[in-house]
């Protein structure tokens, strides 16, 4: 058992990503704290992961608002007395449009979520991280680090250009306390996450430009899992990854170095 004995916070636990991330880390001994907005879904992972003998509590919170996030963070000290591991992977696609038809309100929407999201859920860990050290991992994305040809995601691709600076900032900021910090960038996940994505006019301006093998070149076109991003999850959150923060991990097939 990896994290025999840990606590772990996820965000966005009540699926995709986040979901197998809670599911995994369970498996190899953590407590889960499966945060999110869905209590059905939060529920559904609790209950897995209870039937397969591990121990998890649902978290009802909003990641873009302070007050309950720092709720949220005294919820899991409350019943289980330490915070080792802050999975912040929740976040939303938001709207894909041209500048000219972005309102606003929709850029400040994705951003708050995206990037102060990331921001609180960090906050309000860190002083129950401090006491013995920990792991961070923030889920950024292809888009803004290493990919910018998606033309129209531009709010979400500066939330996850900015969240790779906020774990490098951060990353040094808690080395003296044993904390770590680092980003994974996923590139296309089979998940629910374009379900939640209003894409509008984006013909005005995308530029196109067809991959007839597909865009993943390590597997044929075929988009990864939720699974092996919980792989490298579990991975960043055991001390097999000990020595390594501040650091960004491309999860994507090679599709932002075909796209980028």
């Amino acid at each position: 058992m990896q994290l025999a004995e840990r606590v772990a916070l996820i965000t966005g636990a009540g699926s995709g990503i986040g979901a197998a991330a809670a599911k995994l880390l369970a498996e190899q001994g953590a407590r889960i704290a499966a945060l999110g907005r869905t209590e059905k879904q939060l529920n559904e992972v609790v209950s897995a992961i209870e039937q397969a003998g591990g121990e998890a509590m649902a978290v009802l919170a909003d990641i873009s608002q302070p007050d309950q996030m720092e709720r949220a963070v005294q919820q899991i000290v409350d019943r289980w007395g330490r915070l080792d591991v802050v999975f912040a992977n929740a976040g939303i696609n938001g709207v894909w449009a041209p500048l000219e038809d972005l309102t606003p309100e929709e850029w400040d929407r994705t951003l708050s979520i995206n990037l102060k999201g990331t921001f609180l859920t960090v906050k309000y860990a860190v002083p129950y991280l401090k006491r013995q050290g920990g792991s961070v991992i923030v889920t950024a994305s292809v888009n803004g680090t290493r990919i910018f040809s998606n033309t129209g995601a531009t709010a979400y691709s500066c939330s996850k250009a900015a969240q790779v600076a906020f774990t490098k900032m951060t990353a040094l900021e808690l080395a003296p306390h044993k904390i770590r910090v680092n980003v994974i960038c996923p590139g296309a996940i089979t998940t629910e996450i374009d379900e939640n994505t209003e894409q509008r006019n984006l013909e005005a301006v995308r530029i196109p430009v067809e991959y007839p093998r597909g865009s993943q070149p390590l597997t044929g076109g075929k988009p990864g899992t939720s699974q092996q991003v919980a792989q490298l999850v579990l991975f960043l959150a055991s001390d097999a990854s000990n020595h390594i923060t501040g650091t960004e991990m491309w999860i994507d097939g090679a599709e932002s170095l075909l796209k980028g």
